[in-house]
């Protein structure tokens, strides 16, 4: 590549890392395989990014997509988790997250509830804020099959208790 595609590169990862970083949680429902999956799609679109025209951001998801369903429909990736690593904070004061943190862990809870295909419209359709049209396309389906995979999503979520019970439905937040 040259200097100036990498440049773009490098700019592009430093802007979208955070919410493509996001979008990956949502999808799987994990930060570190989020963070996998995001590293696993721009380390697939690097070799390709001079020669892509258009909408970069686009083609980026949906390797990132694309890379989430292919392990979805693993059993076991062979991995196994190691014992967390003891780390030695210091004591410096640090604001309270509590309430946003527990807000994230009810929905990323709810959203460990829905279907593999759910979740995906789901992120894509309202994280991503994505068209029907532009969701199907991405998805290879029926703009007919993102709406009833969304509403039935929607309304698993609704009745969701990890969502109810934080406030999340029912407008208590």
């Amino acid at each position: 590549m040259t200097r100036a595609a990498d440049a773009d590169f490098e700019r592009f990862v430093q802007a979208q890392s955070t919410p493509l970083l996001r979008f990956a949680e949502m999808l799987c429902g994990d930060r570190h395989t989020a963070e996998d999956l995001v590293q696993q799609a721009l380390m697939r679109s690097y070799p390709k990014w001079h020669r892509l025209d258009g909408d970069r951001l686009r083609y980026v998801r949906r390797v990132l997509v694309n890379r989430f369903l292919s392990q979805a429909r693993r059993r076991w990736s062979n991995e196994v988790p190691s014992d967390p690593v003891d780390n030695d904070w210091d004591d410096r004061s640090v604001a309270d997250f509590a309430g946003e943190v527990q807000t994230r862990e009810a929905v990323l809870s709810a959203l460990g509830g829905l279907t593999v295909r759910e979740r995906t419209v789901v992120a894509l359709r309202y994280s991503q804020d994505l068209s029907e049209a532009e969701t199907a396309e991405l998805l290879g389906m029926a703009a007919g099959t993102v709406k009833s995979t969304a509403s039935r999503a929607l309304a698993k979520l609704r009745l969701a208790p990890d969502l109810i019970e934080s406030g999340v439905v029912g407008g208590t937040r």
